[in-house]
Parts: structure tokens; sequence; C-alpha cells
């Protein structure tokens, strides 16, 4: 007797092979059986006549650490499982809540508070403990983690700039290894912020022969998306050259319209790395608008020793000043690291009118959430820099950006298809919601907006090549062998849902607008979603590599 029965399904097996009519049949957690299969044999039986059965979704950039050891999870979580996210990678741009120290511990909860639901009593230090957390609270969907570089370097020399010692990054590659050992699929790095802006390429190439002894991933949020983007692109693919390591390129994109143009060069390198045997492919968000941290507006040399170090900086009236001239005029350069650069100057490439706020915590501020930092100057008779940088001192630090002009911008989105239809790019999200402000509708969007708008309405790409990008190629990426295909035998994650339907509805004004067309959500054999109800139940598993 079958658990649960699919019937009469249109299948998208999720390798990009042509749709096939079969019966679905899952006995516990797994695909038992595909092909014509007599109903009665089954506990529950689902018709799905007209309609699509894909592998479920697996976001592989996503950002709710803290979501998930919240007890609110479920909550916070709804819009990511209606879009069919059945399994979700964490510790990416280089932030991961796990490995801790004493002295990192501070550093961490400050750099992370734009990403934080509620004051969570972050009782962990290693990256068991964190998996070990969410194993006993139960997880809705799957969930595995990278761990974040920047952690690690934080246990090592706090977020102060730098050379490490040689016993400095013996330090971090111990903790990194730990971390490897219990289970994390790779180290992420995010060079944009701090500490990761201060490391010079040879620790990460050290580092990246540490993860490549246990087949791991390296992900990168790279140096920059702006004036340094293809030198950025070619550290990268430097890292994994002399490593050996597989490397990532996290959320592809190019920042600022003069930029715009270096997608097809970036990808064009990246082709020629792999014709050289350089394991190196990238994802993406299929949105002209990102989402991160406000203080990454910042020069590197004032977010020296975390998020005390810029308030204490300004506070200062003459540094503050000095401060602003560079936000206003600092070019970024190369080696991006070395005393008095700076990899990517988020307002010089875009200007105060693109950068708008996300999330503020008081309920004092937050009608400026929604507004773009020259309006947010008009609110408060002052200059962007001063209104900005007076609120984050208010706020501690925990204030999100979204950034409009990424690979496009509200006139188009040309830039963006190069990256969507590239055979080396994967889809992602980038994004989380912590249930106040204003997330990024990829939050809720992501994968029904490319089927919906790129597959059906404009023909972008084939069904089948979309749903490999959101299935079997983030699972080849970081090693998941039973999951990403609609196999016999592999773990019964599904979506399914109507071609003709399916559609994103979040927006930038609304972004917490559930998609349409998605009829069913299943995550290891059991009905997470069902004709638009979410069950409280948690099915998920927690995911380690080794395992």
């Amino acid at each position: 007797m079958y658990s649960l029965l699919i019937k009469n399904a249109k299948i998208v097996d999720g390798m990009g092979n042509p749709w096939f009519y079969a019966d679905l049949a899952i006995k516990g957690e797994k695909i038992s059986r595909i092909g014509q299969i007599r109903e009665g044999e089954s506990e529950k039986t689902i018709e799905a006549s007209n309609l699509i059965v894909c592998p479920g979704f697996i976001d592989q950039h996503s950002h709710a650490d803290l979501v998930f050891a919240s007890d609110e999870q479920l909550r916070y979580l709804e819009g990511r499982i209606r879009q069919g996210i059945t399994t979700e990678i964490l510790g990416n741009c280089g932030i991961s809540v796990a490995p801790l120290s004493k002295e990192s511990r501070d550093l961490m909860k400050a750099f992370t508070g734009w990403m934080a639901p509620e004051d969570l009593p972050w009782d962990w230090e290693t990256m068991a403990d964190y998996l070990s957390l969410l194993e006993v609270n139960g997880v809705p969907v799957n969930v595995g983690t990278l761990t974040g570089h920047g952690a690690v370097r934080a246990i090592a020399r706090g977020f102060r700039s730098g050379m490490l010692t040689r016993d400095g990054l013996e330090l971090m590659k111990k903790h990194l290894a730990d971390t490897l050992e219990q289970g994390s699929f790779g180290m992420s790095m995010g060079l944009i912020y701090a500490p990761g802006m201060y490391s010079d390429t040879k620790e990460l190439i050290e580092l990246a022969r540490v993860v490549r002894e246990y087949d791991g991933l390296v992900t990168s949020h790279v140096r920059g998306s702006s004036e340094t983007n293809l030198l950025a692109e070619r550290e990268l693919i430097r890292i994994g050259e002399e490593s050996g390591c597989r490397v990532h390129r996290s959320h592809n994109e190019a920042v600022g319209r003069e930029h715009w143009d270096k997608i097809q060069k970036s990808l064009q390198m990246e082709e020629e790395a792999r014709g050289r045997g350089v394991d190196i492919a990238y994802d993406m968000f299929p949105y002209t608008a990102a989402m991160t941290m406000m203080v990454a507006i910042y020069p590197p040399w004032a977010l020296e020793g975390g998020w005390e170090g810029l308030a204490k900086r300004l506070q200062h009236p003459e540094t503050r000043r000095q401060i602003e001239e560079d936000v206003e005029e600092m070019v970024p350069g190369w080696p991006s690291w070395k005393e008095g650069s700076w990899p990517h100057n988020i307002v010089k490439a875009t200007g105060w009118e693109n950068i708008y706020i996300g999330y503020i915590p008081s309920e004092k501020n937050k009608k400026y959430e929604g507004l773009n930092l020259g309006e947010v100057g008009e609110r408060m008779s002052k200059p962007p820099f001063d209104a900005i940088s007076d609120l984050l001192l208010e706020e501690h630090g925990a204030i999100s950006q979204l950034i409009f002009g990424v690979s496009g911008d509200k006139e188009t989105d040309v830039p963006l298809r190069q990256l969507i239809t590239h055979r080396l790019g994967g889809f992602a999200t980038d994004a989380v919601d912590i249930g106040t402000g204003l997330p990024h509708p990829a939050a809720y969007g992501t994968y029904p907006r490319i089927l919906g708008k790129y597959v059906r309405q404009e023909k972008l790409l084939p069904l089948e090549e979309a749903v490999r990008k959101m299935t079997s190629a983030p699972a080849s990426r970081l090693g998941l062998k039973d999951r990403g295909l609609i196999r016999e035998g592999f773990f019964a994650d599904l979506v399914i849902f109507d071609e003709e339907r399916i559609i994103d509805r979040a927006t930038y004004e609304q972004p917490r607008q559930f998609p349409e067309g998605i009829e069913y959500v299943v995550v290891n054999g059991q009905i997470l979603v069902e004709k638009g109800r979410l069950h409280p139940i948690k099915p998920g598993k927690v995911l380690r590599s080794n395992k």
C-alpha cells in the first residue's frame, strides 16, 4: 500500500528531459514507483490531470538562517513554501550564524540584525549545535547550510582589517574543517561585506583547499558588481583554478546602468574557465532590484570593528564627513582589500534615489520603510547620507535596503535575461521575510515568476529547462544525491502546479502576496500545501553534507 498516489501527472523530471504522462506512487518519504498504477493501492490519491508535477524547488541562496531558529518559522516561511521551495541552503554571502566564539558572538548578532525575526537566544556555538537546534525544533522544509567565511574570520580576527597571521589562518582552517565535518556543504564568501572584504585572494585559496578536501562548494558574493565586476569574476575563477575546488558565483548581477554590459563578458569568462577545467557556475534572481543590509553602503575602513566601530565613527563629526566624502566620491579599485580601496560603492553605482529602506525595527521610524534615501533625506530635512546614518544609529544598524538598477531597471530587464537563459545559471531567491517591513518580493515570487512570466508568457526558455535550473542543477552543485529529480528511490519533494495559471503576485510595494497556480507542495512524502491551505506540520529534514 502506497501512502500517496498522484494520478495522471504530466511529469517534468528535473533533468531537462521532455515531459511525459505517468502516475507517481510514494511510500513513506520516497518515490516508490513511476508508471501506470491502479487506484485503491494508496492511502490518499491526488488527481493531477492537466497539472505539472516536478521536483520541489531548491533555493541554493537563502538568508533564512535565523528564521529557521525561530518559533514562528512556519509563518515567516509561508511565502517561500507556497512558491514551491522544498529545500533551502543557508549561510550565504559569507554570513552564517555558526560557528561562534565568545568574542565573535556579539559581532555576528549585530551583523545579522537585518535578517533576525526576533530577539533569539543565540544559545549555540558550533555548526553541530545550530543544526541540532533546528532538528529538535523541526523544520517545514529541508534545510542545509554553508559556512560563512565572515563568521570564521570573525573568530580569528574579529572585524579588523589586515592580513591574518599564519596562526590566524590555521585557526580559520580548523574552524572551517570542523563545520565541514559537522555537515556544512562548503564555504560562502561575502567580499563586499566586513570582515570578508579585508581578505586577500591567497587567504581565500587556502580556505578553498580545505573545502576541496571535503568535496564541498565555495560560493561567493564577489568583490563587486560594478567597476570591479570582471576583476572579481577573475578572482573567483582563480580561487577555483588554484584550489581545485568547485566554485559558484552567488546572485550573478551587474549594478548600475553603465555596468550592465559586463554581464556578457563575465559569462564568457566562466565558459572559458570551464574549458580549462574549472568547475564554475552561478545562480541569480529574476528581479532588477536586490536586498541587503544598509551598512553595506559604507567604505571598508569605516566598518572596522563591526557595527560598534561604525557607530563610533558616525558619532564623530570629522570622521563622519570623511566617510560621507568617500561614499559620494570614491571609485572602487583593485586590489580592493588594500588600505584606501573599496570593492563596491553602492551609492556611486546607483545613486541615493535607487536605494530604498526595506526594514526598520522601531515603530517610530517605520514611516520611512519603502522610501528611497533621497526621499528620506527630504522628510528629515537632511542630506541623504546624514539621514540614513542617523537612522542607523537609532536602530543599532538593523536596517535593510532594496537596491534598484541591478541587471536592469524599472524600464528594462534585457541584461537580466542573459542571466536567466545561460546554461550555467540556476535560480535562487536571495531573500527573506522576517515578518516586518518590506521584504524583497523574491521571498514570495521567484519561482512562479520564472514559470509564469519568462516561460509561459514570454517563452524565454522551455519549461523543462526552467525546472532543471530550479531542481537538479542546484542539487548537483551542492552534492544532493537523492533530491532534485523525479526518480524511484529519491525523496518525494514535489510541486504540483497549473502551467496555464502559475504566476507571481508579489510586488515591491506589496511583497506579501502569494503566487497563483501552485496546487500542492509535498516535502518528504507529506503534503505541506494542499489547494491553497498550508498544513501546520514540519516534514522537512536537516541536511548534512556527509550523510
